[in-house]
């Protein structure tokens, strides 16, 4: 069983994501400028939109999408509290399934807020 929620997710879809870009690299780009333009700060900053795609990954039950968005909001800043209670919104929009899926996306979190604070001190 997998353990690791967080690093091993992406390292598996690591390969199948750069074949599948090499084959279609313009829509790769262009979903990367939408990305980019979506997550920039703005009226909301990029920690708040980080947690809401965080939160919408988790209802989308995406491991991939939880991994990276885990990721990145641990770069932005945010706390393993303030992904919890991002999830537990989860619960509320998604009931069951998001307990489960919340659940590996706090041990996502915490495997790369663990690791950056490591890297800090």
């Amino acid at each position: 069983m997998n353990t690791s929620h967080g690093k091993a997710v992406r390292e598996e879809l690591r390969p199948l994501t750069r074949e599948l870009r090499h084959m279609i690299p313009d829509v790769y780009q262009g979903y990367k400028e939408l990305h980019d333009a979506a997550l920039r700060s703005g009226a909301l900053n990029g920690k708040i939109k980080e947690l809401i795609a965080f939160a919408i990954a988790v209802s989308k039950e995406c491991d991939g999408c939880i991994a990276a968005h885990a990721h990145a909001a641990v770069l932005q800043g945010a706390t393993p509290n303030e992904a919890a209670e991002t999830l537990g919104v989860t619960f509320l929009m998604n009931g069951g399934p998001a307990t489960i899926y919340g659940a590996r996306a706090f041990a996502a979190f915490n495997e790369f807020y663990t690791e950056h604070t490591s890297k800090q001190a």
